[in-house]
């Protein structure tokens, strides 16, 4: 039996993308568990780059059978796009498997993400306005819309008129917002409907067969670990689990069956939208690290903060999902800069703290305490093993693995497959 659990280790954005192509390349069955299109992976093959937001990265790979678990919300339109995306180039997409109890996002979501945001002002969360926090809403309300209503006609006629009534009454009523037809959205998410029914099937009966059959599964991780619905810097997190612990439920499958958990970070820290960051860099340092890192959202495009590692984000991420291994990528991107800084510790009323706060208000007045390290100036892009790389990069790395507990196996120094290296 090998399952690996892959998760983001900080505010996601971590380069999932690359180190999920990477194992995906060996892995019989890929599992997306939660989220939806709020998520963004980016693959690149060759010349060729893939953005995936809702399909499993295995679909690149013919024989890998791709789900996308119960725990996970559907845009139909969007992975349908996706879809025709992929036929375009080639890629099959015979072995993609679309779980019945996943939830459908519909337009009252996307409405409602949108007009809650805007209600908010200046204390809005930074949401994607997918309407994955909506979706999600209500689910746990308990009046959602899952793929197995959504593909047959009379039963998704009858919940959408259903639900649709209430949102218009809050659409317009709460948000003095315009309400949304029946009839136009009936007609085209039928045609979704038609057009996904032959991909939904029960794939926790997949997924278990295939780790009981000793079968190489990976669930595939998406935003990170402090975007935790419980465990994140809330309120400013996402509507779902993005831990370990999500894939189990996610996924329908027990904590037991999954062997090992590889936790994916950067080699800085980085964030998209609101919320706290206590080593974010409003400096040449910080644009320098955005500019060269490439760092701008892969589904939204918005420019993302970007400051020092932090070790204690990292050391979260180990306790929250029991990570038996750290995967650090874009060790390259700090190529260059003479003196490196990394958090250890954060600084309040002359107190130290060295684990990540419980509550986000613990970190107002919380300064990073820094270690200081030794930069190189050697271009590391194209090394080919980690005994290749500068003395300074090295010790940089083995730092993290120190401080945050965690073994690091590995080490990316750029975008492609090839800059990828083991330890």
């Amino acid at each position: 039996m090998s399952a690996t659990a892959l998760v983001g280790a900080q505010w996601g954005d971590e380069g999932k993308g690359k180190t999920i192509d990477i194992l995906a390349s060996r892995a019989d069955m890929v599992v997306r568990a939660q989220g939806g299109s709020n998520a963004g992976h980016t693959v690149v093959v060759g010349d060729v780059t893939y953005k995936l937001h809702l399909i499993p990265s295995g679909i690149l790979y013919p024989d890998t059978i791709c789900v996308i678990g119960n725990g996970a919300v559907i845009s139909p339109g969007v992975i349908l796009k996706e879809m025709e995306n992929l036929s375009e180039r080639g890629v099959s997409l015979n072995n993609l498997k679309i779980d019945a109890r996943a939830h459908v996002i519909l337009p009252y979501h996307v409405e409602l993400d949108k007009l809650s945001e805007a209600a908010r002002g200046k204390e809005d969360i930074g949401t994607t306005k997918n309407g994955i926090g909506p979706c999600y809403m209500d689910k746990a309300e308990r009046i959602g819309i899952r793929m197995c209503d959504f593909i047959r006609p009379e039963a998704f006629r009858e919940k959408l008129k259903r639900n649709l009534e209430v949102k218009n009454k809050i659409i317009t009523a709460v948000y003095g917002g315009q309400p949304l037809e029946f009839q136009p959205i009936y007609d085209e998410y039928l045609g979704y409907a038609e057009k996904l029914a032959p991909f939904v099937c029960d794939t926790s009966v997949l997924v278990y067969n295939a780790i009981k059959a000793d079968k190489n599964v990976l669930f595939e991780g998406a935003q990170g670990a402090l975007l935790d619905l419980d465990m994140g810097t809330y309120p400013f997190v996402t509507s779902s689990h993005p831990t370990a612990g999500g894939f189990c439920v996610g996924a329908g499958i027990g904590p037991t069956l999954i062997k090992d958990v590889l936790g994916v970070g950067k080699a800085y820290t980085t964030r998209v939208g609101k919320g706290p960051f206590p080593t974010e860099l409003n400096d040449e340092t910080g644009e320098r690290i955005r500019n060269v890192g490439a760092e701008f959202g892969t589904t939204t495009g918005r420019p993302r903060r970007c400051g020092w590692l932090d070790i204690l984000i990292l050391k979260f991420a180990v306790r929250a999902n029991g990570l038996t291994a750290l995967a650090i990528n874009k060790l390259d991107t700090l190529t260059g800069i003479d003196t490196l800084k990394m958090c250890v510790a954060y600084e309040k009323d002359g107190k130290l703290l060295y684990d990540f706060p419980t509550d986000i208000s613990e970190l107002e007045g919380c300064k990073p305490v820094y270690i200081e390290l030794k930069g190189w100036s050697e271009d590391i892009s194209k090394v080919k093993s980690y005994d290749e790389l500068p003395d300074a990069a090295k010790a940089y790395v083995e730092r993290i693995e120190a401080e945050s507990g965690c073994r690091v196996s590995m080490v990316g120094v750029g975008p492609d497959r090839e800059q990828n290296l083991n330890r």
